[in-house]
């Protein structure tokens, strides 16, 4: 008798596929869920929805006129939202993005007024200081291993003290003197400050620097390298050192990426209204941190999009436009953007439960 027998396959073992057919665990998820699985998704409904609301409780939204209103309060919120939306997603917060967008137009401001200079230069200075702030966060942050939160807390009791202190010690006042007759002026106002025509309605240069800007981050995010550092600490920064991934150059440049943000908003600041008070921008962290999470960036870091907090801006400002535009009382605002806030992280936890569901 032979001893040799014809090998019987493993016990368990599915067939293979037929022609035609695909492999269960190669086979590719329904269009549906991949849609549900971009951060931008839910938050782009929520704003289609605000808009919708708006657009048949307060008429005068229709307008031309009141849109590009809408457009540039949701700008000067989303251009900072957008640094702080990629902090996030490297896993950080800065509570200080908002008294630095202060700091930085009263370091224009003042260098320009106090040492007569060409305003040129205190927004080069400004600049340089906002940079600076930044890094300087970043750098406590991964030197210490605090947790960010309360390092930029920190730092935004300091710009609020220095803010206010030095302000009233240089001018005499909380406020800056008018620069709007000083050399460099104009030309200053046209980057930052100017608007355009479009149809009969005059835009304001923001609404644009802030779809560039978005773009920007958005290749950033989906085209660098360093894009994928940013998911990659956010994730997990212990892996990503183990893999080459330089952890500390890459929180360090987010928080300047903040400081640059805050540097921008504080130059349009200062030459919309030739004049900086200094107690102003306590609370705005809170506005870009949730226009950031509205948006889909988790507080835990790892995930998110550029165009998502561009959504979350733009509900901020139909909201805030929108409440005057329907004559309702304004003092609703806050509880209006509590209800956003909650409505987009249940939204958000359910469109990732949804998307990673088999």
């Amino acid at each position: 008798m032979s001893m040799t027998r014809q090998a019987e396959p493993a016990v368990g073992t599915p067939p293979a596929p037929g022609p035609g057919q695909r492999d269960g665990r190669t086979a590719e998820r329904p269009l549906v869920l991949r849609m549900l699985a971009r951060p931008e998704v839910g938050v782009f409904l929520g704003a289609v929805a605000v808009l919708v609301f708006f657009l048949v409780a307060a008429p005068a939204v229709r307008q031309g006129s009141s849109m590009a209103t809408v457009l540039y309060q949701s700008s000067t919120i989303g251009i900072m939202a957008l640094p702080v939306a990629l902090l996030m997603i490297g896993g950080e917060f800065d509570l200080s993005s908002g008294v630095a967008v202060v700091s930085s137009a009263l370091t224009a401001s003042m260098l320009s007024y106090q040492l007569t200079l060409n305003v040129w230069m205190g927004v080069i200075v400004a600049l340089v200081v906002s940079l600076a702030i930044g890094a300087f966060n970043g750098w406590m942050v991964v030197r210490t291993g605090l947790p960010s939160f309360l390092v930029t807390l920190g730092t935004f009791l300091i710009l609020q003290g220095v803010n206010l202190a030095v302000t009233k010690m240089v001018t005499g006042n909380v406020a800056t003197d008018d620069i709007s007759d000083m050399d460099g002026f104009d030309q200053a106002k046209a980057i930052f400050a100017s608007s355009f025509d479009v149809g009969g309605v005059q835009v304001k240069i923001t609404v644009v620097w802030w779809l560039v800007f978005a773009a920007l981050a958005t290749w950033v995010l989906l085209r660098t390298k360093y894009g994928n550092w940013i998911f990659a600490v956010g994730g997990n920064k212990d892996s990503a050192r183990a893999v080459g991934v330089p952890v500390n150059l890459t929180k360090i440049t987010l928080f300047m990426a903040v400081g640059f943000g805050a540097w921008f908003v504080g130059m349009h600041q200062l030459f919309s209204f030739n004049t900086v008070q200094s107690g102003e921008g306590v609370g705005q962290e809170l506005i870009y941190i949730a226009a950031a999470v509205i948006g889909g960036c988790l507080l835990t870091g790892g995930y998110g999009s550029a165009i998502g907090p561009v959504f979350g801006a733009f509900m901020f400002g139909m909201v805030n436009q929108g409440i005057v535009y329907a004559g309702w009382n304004p003092d609703w605002f806050k509880a209006f953007l509590g209800v956003m806030l909650l409505g987009a992280v249940l939204i958000n936890l359910w469109v990732q439960r949804t998307a990673t569901r088999r």
